[in-house]
């Protein structure tokens, strides 16, 4: 039997055990496939951009590793998420840093980046039916230092202000012409590695800063701002940290971002999902996996992502969380790092989308608990995986492990140019 038709076996035996627990497994199916991952640039290059400033690197982030087959300009990064499309079911959206600019071979300094240094990338992802979101780049710059939004130096701070602006203006013309808001997320590396007595004044000249720079209103795009727990080498403090970035959302009506990695390891980001849709907006999630001082693993379908995928669609908030990943691993085969990364965040919304919420919601709402741990204990054994398999069917992808040869022959075409 071909493998297709046991796929397709498979998925009918489990869309009958499926129902006989009150879930609708073809419902379901449209749900995921309408479920939009905005894919991170940065896993393509190791978080190196296309400036010709140099990348300094610093900035409380590190990209390890030295895997063969790095993009190494814009054409070879466009090839590599082109292959990553093919990879993955669904539509989805492209994350970029500030630094991944068509700069044409010219020195354009952060202060001066305008909207027209990302015309091709418009473009380019109209034709390959992607979304741009954005970001504004603090690390790597001969300005950065240990403080950029948060500098008592004003000259040093007003540049960083400028280019966060510049920022917000790139991603309202990008959402302008993709007819989709633009999201764009602030993230600076602001701390100090060793004990400050200033914790005060940091935080007031961060949020002095960000007044600034969202003073003027845009249409079509969103604003996030992301926390951290601490960088590489800025280990004592962080200005933006959750609780300033939490205060500063809620107070301003900005998304929060929550990344997985910027938390304590044993910090649950899922259990900060419904206290953030009371006080703020919208959510933007950047899904990725600490392993110790490291934020930035491949993402893996570990508890810590399907307990936030589940807290996701048991507050019914799949139109309120944007999902973003976020990891750069140079260890390992980079278009392999996001076929995990992306297939296994999907694989935890499929399973989130298959609990039986509503029989479950009944046991708890008539203080029924055993049977709710019961019930909730053996959905984990339901046939998740078959709804899976059919899932890469109906959209034309790998099923199981066949990705791996696609991924090693497209590594074989491209490491030998490379």
């Amino acid at each position: 039997m071909k493998k297709n038709e046991l796929v397709q076996k498979s998925y009918e035996i489990a869309k009958e055990r499926y129902a006989a627990i009150g879930v609708d497994v073809d419902a379901t199916l449209e749900k995921l496939q309408k479920i939009q991952i905005s894919i991170h640039c940065w896993q393509a290059d190791d978080v190196t951009g296309f400036e010709n400033l140099g990348n300094l690197g610093g900035g409380g982030i590190q990209a390890t590793g030295n895997y063969p087959g790095k993009a190494r300009n814009i054409d070879e990064l466009r090839a590599d998420i082109e292959k990553v499309q093919t990879l993955v079911g669904g539509k989805h959206r492209l994350n970029l840093h500030e630094i991944y600019g068509d700069f044409g071979g010219k020195v354009v300094d952060r202060d001066e980046v305008e909207p027209s240094h990302f015309t091709s990338w418009m473009q380019w992802a109209k034709e390959k039916d992607l979304k741009l979101d954005f970001n504004s780049t603090s690390f790597g710059h001969p300005k950065s230092g240990d403080l950029t939004l948060a500098n008592p130096d004003k000259s040093i701070r007003d540049f960083w202000i400028e280019h966060t602006k510049r920022c917000r203006a790139i991603s309202e013309e990008m959402g302008k012409f993709q007819n989709d808001p633009c999201i764009m997320n602030i993230w600076v590396h602001d701390g100090s590695k060793d004990i400050t007595v200033n914790r005060y004044l940091y935080r007031s000249l961060l949020e002095n800063s960000l007044d600034q720079i969202f003073a003027k209103e845009y249409k079509n795009m969103k604003d996030c701002i992301e926390s951290k727990l601490f960088g590489i080498a800025l280990e004592s403090y962080t200005v933006g940290s959750h609780d300033f970035y939490l205060g500063y959302g809620a107070k301003k009506q900005k998304m929060v971002t929550l990344d997985m990695g910027h938390f304590h390891l044993t910090e649950s980001v899922a259990d900060k999902i419904s206290s953030l849709l009371l006080f703020t907006p919208e959510i933007m999630l950047h899904v990725s996996r600490a392993v110790r001082w490291d934020s930035d693993h491949v993402v893996l379908l570990n508890d810590e992502t399907i307990d936030l995928a589940k807290e996701i669609v048991r507050a019914d908030a799949l139109d309120k969380v944007h999902i973003g990943l976020d990891f750069f691993d140079a260890s390992i085969n980079r278009i392999g790092a996001y076929a995990i990364g992306i297939r296994s965040t999907q694989k935890a919304f499929l399973q989130g989308l298959l609990e039986p919420i509503a029989k479950l919601r009944e046991y708890e709402a008539n203080g029924q608990y055993f049977e709710r741990l019961a019930l909730l204990e053996e959905a984990k054994g339901l046939p998740w995986n078959a709804v899976w398999d059919y899932f890469c069917v109906k959209n034309n992808i790998a099923v199981g492990e066949d990705y791996i040869g696609e991924i090693q022959q497209y590594e074989k075409d491209v490491t030998s140019k490379r």
